[in-house]
């Protein structure tokens, strides 16, 4: 009679060390709230899609610096503060990378880091300025509003036109 006791509380102990965590998609608003308080714990951008991209639209332009967001871990060079609306913008990166099966795809993470890079730089030039960012907002802006159907859009890359690319 203990065989069987033992055997049923090592599966119920088994079965639930072995769950894992399951962490709730939020919506936009969640996250952005969330990323204003440094408070968004995933390891991982979220799991939107293209119908989430005009509210994220909305913070392309923030300032606000944030400290608490989910890196991308292959990446040697850590940051540790990231303007909002940077974020927000590397974020619809994600969902655009998704969409099309990027090779560039890291998890959800488009790139290595939510930080702009000069396009046609012979070595790597990092960009952190008021305009870059101020010309990022604008091509995703108009990008997102042009009249290409939504799965044509998201084979087109935003920075094409500009000088910049995600690092």
């Amino acid at each position: 009679m203990k065989v069987p006791i033992l055997i049923l509380l090592l599966t119920a102990i088994s079965g639930l060390t072995s769950c894992e965590k399951q962490i709730d998609n939020p919506d936009v608003e969640a996250y952005i709230d969330q990323l204003k308080s440094n408070s968004y714990t995933a390891t991982e951008l979220p799991e939107f899609g293209p119908t989430d991209i005009p509210a994220l639209l909305n913070y392309r332009n923030e300032t606000m610096v944030i400290t608490d967001f989910p890196h991308n871990g292959i990446s040697s060079l850590w940051g540790p503060e990231c303007k909002l609306g940077m974020y927000v913008l590397w974020t619809i990166e994600s969902i655009r990378a998704v969409e099309i099966e990027s090779k560039y795809l890291i998890g959800r993470f488009p790139s290595q880091n939510p930080i702009l890079a000069l396009r046609n730089s012979n070595e790597l030039k990092l960009v952190y300025d008021e305009v870059s960012h101020a010309k990022a907002a604008k091509a995703y802006y108009d990008w997102w509003h042009s009249i290409h159907l939504i799965k044509d859009k998201m084979k087109i890359d935003p920075l094409e036109d500009t000088y910049y690319r995600w690092h």
